[in-house]
């Protein structure tokens, strides 16, 4: 079949959203990789952010991530969009908030599409729109004692 055919499994599913949370316990790959499992895509794309050991020239000993209660409202537009951008087949994004520590996994987004390039331009768009959209704000403390507020107003 050549593709973009005009068979259904070419074309966003009807309701491709499958999982939106914020979440104050540990965050699952394994959970994130099977809400967007779809028989009808052929490429899936996911993204992984980690909290690393450093930011802007200091070593970072650990942060916390705090949300605005609209926050979870805001994820749900922004995908809305994603999938009415994209023939998205399923979406899933959940993001951490609370304590965390260096390594531990603060976001993880997945988009499954017909095509491969297709899914990674919407899971792209997905993590760049909810990293500057959401209000999801970081504050990180330095291994110096120093600590500063990322993302707050």
């Amino acid at each position: 079949m050549a593709p973009h055919s005009n068979h259904p499994g070419e074309r966003a599913a009807d309701d491709p959203i499958k999982l939106l949370a914020i979440r104050d316990s540990p965050l699952s790959l394994d959970e994130v990789f099977r809400a967007v499992g779809d028989d009808a895509a052929g490429g899936t794309a996911l993204f992984v952010g980690t909290v690393r050991n450093h930011d802007a020239g200091a070593d970072v000993e650990e942060l916390a991530y705090s949300s605005h209660p609209s926050a979870e409202a805001e994820m749900r537009r922004i995908a809305e969009k994603v999938a009415a951008d994209y023939p998205v087949r399923a979406l899933a994004a959940v993001h951490r908030v609370g304590n965390l520590r260096v390594g531990d996994l603060a976001v993880v987004v997945a988009v499954a599409c017909p095509h491969r390039g297709e899914a990674f331009e919407a899971c792209r768009r997905l993590i760049d729109d909810l990293k500057h959209e959401v209000p999801i704000w970081k504050h990180q403390t330095f291994s110096d004692g120093t600590e500063e507020w990322v993302g707050a107003c």
